[in-house]
């Protein structure tokens, strides 16, 4: 094993030499970001093509094999290069992330290929922040199966996150060097790595539609493979959610009808975790919305981002339409938009579906129903639900227990988004996949679980968990972690580092778990009531690091919110104002060090010369509004 490793780790650097050596300029293509710090490498090394990333000289990936096979022949050997075409990128679009405004500022690049009798294209784009590439495969078959064996090889010393696929998407991270994570392993994208320099980068896929969900998988050799769900018999989905007939079906290779585009396959890279945060280049990777579904993008009227209720983890009594009135009620005093029902309703007649919706929506509160994802497999079923709710008045649907990536439920995804927006409805995906940019096309699907959230009640470590997810898993997308709670549930956070949740682990539907009655009574209701769903900009400030400290400051409209969630271990951080712009009289929220269960209240006044000295207790939190 010893000798393998040095074997592949000496070839590595010896390609690598030669691409620095321009030795395969010939043979070699290559794409830059804009800025020229990102260079994206493809080559040919024994008639198999191979690619490497570079930011600033410095490796991201090293000298890798990229292997998509159709119907068991590799179109990626043995190829010739028959027309080549570069192009720009330079446009803005409205999201909701990390800020208001994505840029798509890029140059891309499509080659035209020949291999094994197949007509095939690459396609690669390479942006200030990361790259991707994809490939296209036509064929007189009117089948195709893939397999993709594309390799992603780290540099040596490189710490990653990641968890396993067990639970799916709802796994905790670990922390290791990629040097000792075994053959075998899996790894659910975002896979999120730092090299030994400090620079950051993370592994997924965006636009993924019509074909399996990728998953990664350790070669012991410093490298992530790529497999296809259809094509992973040792991994967890399917088992809990799905009967036999359609486990053995999803085992099976996809089938593609007449032409593959495979999702991009994504690398965002950033200098430090404000880069690797903000990057866009997962939503400018898909297309923007389809104008007959949304005429005025995520500006249409009915798409309506906000705050939500949710009876469910902290009680509230039972699912009546009176508790439920009474929860719209507390959404109203909260400022919120919107009350989610879990599955009491379907207990109830549509006549009192529709009084509720009408009662809530005189107070500016949407509903949404949950709905097995099951139930809304055939065109007829989805038809009759949505048309239902649109009917009755309903906002959303929170669809719930996917739990796979075979390209078969990939395709009820798609499908769902599609009649979701003929009838103008909200979507929540719980028991969901990652998101994989599709927010940007279907601005209606407002958030995905993909993560575990605060239902996991067997959680003990949640300081650590909650300070590694902002830089793993959402980057991929908003996370319904349904966040802020008081409760034992907490474990290890103080009320304070839950309430700084709300802020970092933020989504366009910003479902609370705690009980609106407990957030009425808590002394921050004020600044919590004032938490927004959406950003125009965010910053990450530099004390964080992953799975110990996040530090955010974000900014909607004129006013600043800082929050901070402190992972094990007390700690003592500077914090620096530099970002305001004048003075602001501010509002903030800290940890009593003598009773890890109240919250400090305090009203001051701050400029950007100032500078803010935390005492974090482990677990702990802070939280300030700054207004004008």
């Amino acid at each position: 094993m010893l000798y393998n490793r040095l074997t592949i780790s000496c070839f590595t650097a010896f390609v690598f030499l030669l691409i620095s050596l321009n030795v395969f300029a010939a043979d070699t293509t290559v794409v830059k970001s804009p800025d020229g710090t990102i260079v994206f490498k493809l080559f040919q090394n024994n008639r198999q093509l191979y690619f490497s990333v570079f930011l600033s000289n410095r490796i991201i990936i090293s000298p890798s094999p990229m292997e998509l096979l159709v119907n068991g022949h590799s179109v990626t050997k043995n190829v010739s290069f028959q027309k080549t075409e570069r192009y720009v990128h330079n446009e803005s679009y409205p999201i909701y992330g990390a800020h208001s405004t994505a840029r798509d500022v890029c140059n891309g690049l499509t080659l035209s290929i020949s291999s094994n009798g197949f007509q095939t294209g690459l396609e690669i784009r390479v942006f200030n922040t990361g790259v991707g590439f994809r490939h296209t495969v036509t064929s007189q078959n009117s089948v195709l199966t893939p397999e993709e064996k594309t390799v992603f090889n780290l540099p040596s010393k490189s710490t990653i996150w990641y968890h396993d696929l067990y639970m799916h998407y709802e796994g905790v991270h670990v922390k290791k060097q990629i040097d000792s994570v075994q053959i075998g392993e899996w790894v659910a994208p975002p896979a999120t790595f730092k090299l030994y320099q400090g620079v950051y980068a993370s592994i997924t896929e965006a636009a993924l539609l019509g074909y399996p969900g990728m998953a990664l998988q350790s070669n012991g050799k410093n490298g992530l493979v790529i497999r296809l769900a259809n094509d992973q018999p040792t991994s967890y989905p399917y088992k809990l959610r799905y009967s036999p007939e359609d486990t053995l079906k999803m085992r099976q290779p996809a089938k593609i009808q007449n032409k593959i585009v495979t999702p991009w396959r994504v690398v965002i890279i950033g200098k430090d975790l404000n880069a690797l945060v903000n990057s866009d280049v997962i939503t400018s990777l898909n297309p923007p919305p389809d104008r007959k579904l949304f005429p005025n993008g995520i500006r249409t009227a009915w798409i309506k981002p906000g705050r939500a209720v949710w009876k469910y983890l902290n009680g509230g009594g039972d699912g009546s339409l009176q508790v439920a009135k009474h929860f719209t009620d507390a959404a109203a005093s909260l400022g919120f938009e919107h009350n989610i029902l879990e599955g009491f309703w379907t207990r109830w007649t549509d006549a009192q579906l529709k009084e509720l919706a009408d009662y809530s929506r005189q107070k500016g509160v949407g509903i949404w129903l949950w709905k097995h994802s099951k139930t809304l497999r055939t065109p007829e079923a989805r038809d009759s639900f949505f048309s239902k709710c649109h009917a009755l008045g309903i906002t959303g649907a929170k669809i719930d227990f996917f739990d796979s990536e075979a390209k078969e439920v990939i395709d009820v995804y798609d499908s769902i988004l599609h009649d979701a927006a003929r009838y103008h409805i909200l979507l929540d995906f719980h028991g969901a996949n990652k998101p994989t940019g599709l927010t940007r096309t279907f601005p209606n699907s407002l958030t995905y679980e993909a993560v575990k959230g605060m239902e996991a009640s067997k959680l003990t470590d949640r300081a650590t968990h909650e300070t590694t997810i902002p830089f793993t898993r959402c980057l991929a997308g908003p996370a319904e972690y349904t966040v802020m709670l008081f409760n034992e549930r907490r474990k290890n956070t103080t009320p304070v580092h839950q309430i700084a949740s709300a802020v970092i682990l933020n989504a366009a539907l910003l479902t609370y778990a705690a009980n609106p009655d407990t957030i009425l009574l808590n002394p921050a209701v004020n600044i919590i009531k004032s938490i927004p769903a959406t950003w125009d900009e965010t910053i990450v400030l530099s004390p964080s690091e992953i799975g110990q400290l996040a530090v955010y400051a974000r900014r909607k409209g004129a006013t600043w919110f800082i929050a901070v969630m402190n992972g094990v271990g007390a700690r003592k951080i500077k914090i620096s104002l530099s970002f305001l712009k004048g003075n602001y009289k501010a509002e903030l929220a800290k940890d009593d060090a003598n009773n890890d269960a109240s919250v400090i209240v305090e009203h001051k006044n701050y400029s950007s010369k100032d500078i803010l000295d935390l005492n974090l207790v482990s677990g702990g939190g802070f939280i300030a509004k700054f207004s004008k």
